[in-house]
């Protein structure tokens, strides 16, 4: 078993899984809804879904060979709400993840100890690809958090559902028991 290899696969799954915790979100909100914002200093889900996007565009665009933060982005012009649609909201998610996991794909061990730069600033490689978790991880538990919002009772859990940590214990014990 090569480590880096290991740690690049598990880091994908870890990103694919973060994804799918927005994806089921973004599933259950209306088209008014993403739009939704708690007061003016807040951020509606379409602002933190093209926030991301434009994030995961820079930041892993020629990723080994050119600074994260690129001329071309305006990460300001990110915090506008400006999304007409859901569709175009769903077009603009996928846009940052395609991007991401196309170059953690390409990457291979000997890159993650190569040098990277965001604003910059240097990074290992290794380094930049937790840092960036944290990041999206952080802003899909927002858009988590709002749709629970907006749900309410009509929310349909991501994870294992209040009341029924043994029965999901039960489940998994007994399915990972003839592994």
């Amino acid at each position: 078993m090569n480590i880096g290899n290991e740690y690049l696969r598990i880091v994908i799954e870890r990103f694919k899984s973060v994804k799918s915790l927005g994806d089921k979100t973004l599933n259950q909100l209306s088209e008014k809804e993403i739009q939704w914002t708690y007061n003016n200093e807040s951020n509606s889900v379409a602002i933190i879904v093209r926030h991301l996007s434009g994030n995961m565009v820079s930041r892993w665009t020629d990723f080994l060979t050119s600074d994260g933060e690129k001329e071309y982005r305006n990460r300001d012009q990110e915090f506008i709400d400006d999304i007409s649609s859901k569709s175009e909201l769903m077009s603009v998610w996928e846009k940052g993840w395609i991007v991401l996991i196309a170059t953690l794909t390409s990457l291979s061990e000997q890159d993650l100890l190569k040098n990277i730069y965001i604003r910059g600033e240097g990074h290992l490689v290794i380094e930049a690809i937790e840092r960036q978790m944290a990041h999206y991880a952080y802003h899909i538990g927002q858009i988590v958090y709002i749709g629970k919002q907006l749900k309410d009772s009509n929310w349909k859990s991501l994870s294992i559902p209040k009341g029924k940590s043994e029965e999901y214990l039960k489940e998994m014990l007994e399915k990972n028991q003839d592994k």
